[in-house]
């Protein structure tokens, strides 16, 4: 592989914008653009520049040239697509969630390792600064952690995604958002393997037009008696993002990509004119990074799967639970006023 890779998009939402940019920004080859709608994929690829597009994933795995895919697509399609594209002999980077289940993205970890090929996850929130700049402060023994809060909150009642459109496929706040949250918590709290915390977790039924549970609350203990209490909610008339960092020595508050402690600002991103304050560069620079010096990523499929096996648990617990064909009783809960 030369230096600039030949990279293959698979999706035009928002998040493939952010990708195709940073690729781009380092001067990599944009191959080919897989989409679902043929106008739309072809609108996408004009627009970026990319070489070919085309509707079939496959005429992307085909071509030789390839070196590495990107999976921008329904949380669904995550584990089947990447599986295809590792049998094809591509890297990947795939958006959050890896996988459905805790056994599909084991499945997918031990076929990259067999394989030889970069699988990389995209938690981009690990790259954001605030965030490098706590977990740093935790590594260093600066802050011994006691508990984490985690709070990810905000509007979406009805299917309509980042980008303001109305989708073909609904999102999951376990499975896609609940990763985001358990991976970070897990991460700072220096959880390494799957099966190290106790699981406790309440999810309320189903949203009757969304067929997805809007509401949940996830408690971990680690054995070290560590908690992180981390609270999700699709019905929030105020967007919050957050997470409280409990120390013995100190505490530290990241929101808004700022990090606060006791005493006032400890990072503030308006400060920051370097390229490390883009967070989805320097994710994509460690994929390049990772294929080029043979070695597993720092977001691998392995180092997700402790959080995978949380939301298992979680899934499982409320399998169990749940009476078949319940949904939660607030009728039309996103169609007008609450």
């Amino acid at each position: 592989m030369a230096d600039r890779m030949r990279v293959a998009v698979v999706g035009y939402g928002q998040i493939a914008r952010s990708h195709t940019r940073s690729f781009r920004q380092d001067g990599h080859h944009l191959a080919w653009l897989i989409g679902r709608v043929p106008d739309k994929t072809a609108g996408f690829a004009q627009e970026h520049g990319y070489a070919r597009h085309s509707t079939k994933l496959e005429d992307a795995l085909a071509d030789g040239e390839v070196d590495a895919v990107v999976l921008c697509t329904p949380s669904e399609q995550h584990a089947a697509q990447t599986e295809q594209c590792l049998a094809a002999g591509k890297h990947v980077l795939v958006e959050i969630p890896l996988a459905m289940s805790f056994a599909e993205g084991q499945r997918l970890a031990d076929q990259a390792r067999a394989s030889g090929l970069t699988l990389m996850v995209a938690h981009t929130h690990r790259y954001a600064p605030a965030m490098q700049r706590a977990q740093q402060m935790i590594r260093a023994g600066q802050i011994t952690l006691h508990n984490v809060v985690a709070r990810y909150m905000f509007l979406r009642r009805e299917n309509v995604g980042a980008s303001g459109y109305v989708r073909s496929w609904t999102d999951n706040l376990l499975w896609h958002h609940g990763q985001h949250a358990t991976d970070m918590a897990l991460w700072l709290l220096g959880v390494e393997r799957p099966g190290e915390v106790d699981v406790t977790s309440m999810v309320a039924l189903p949203d009757r037009a969304l067929g997805i549970p809007l509401d949940l609350s996830i408690v971990l203990r680690t054995k070290g008696d560590q908690l992180a209490t981390i609270a999700m909610s699709y019905n929030a008339h105020v967007s919050l993002y957050d997470y409280v960092l409990i120390g013995q020595e100190d505490t530290l508050v990241i929101a808004d990509n700022v990090l606060r402690h006791r005493d006032g600002v400890l990072y503030d991103p308006k400060g920051d004119e370097s390229e490390a304050r883009n967070s989805g560069l320097m994710q994509n620079r460690e994929f390049v990074a990772a294929i080029r010096e043979r070695r597993p990523s720092a977001i691998s499929a392995q180092a997700v799967l402790p959080a995978l096996d949380v939301l298992q648990r979680v899934q499982d617990a409320f399998d169990r639970w749940a009476p078949p064909g319940a949904t939660h009783p607030t009728p039309d809960s996103g169609r007008g006023a609450p």
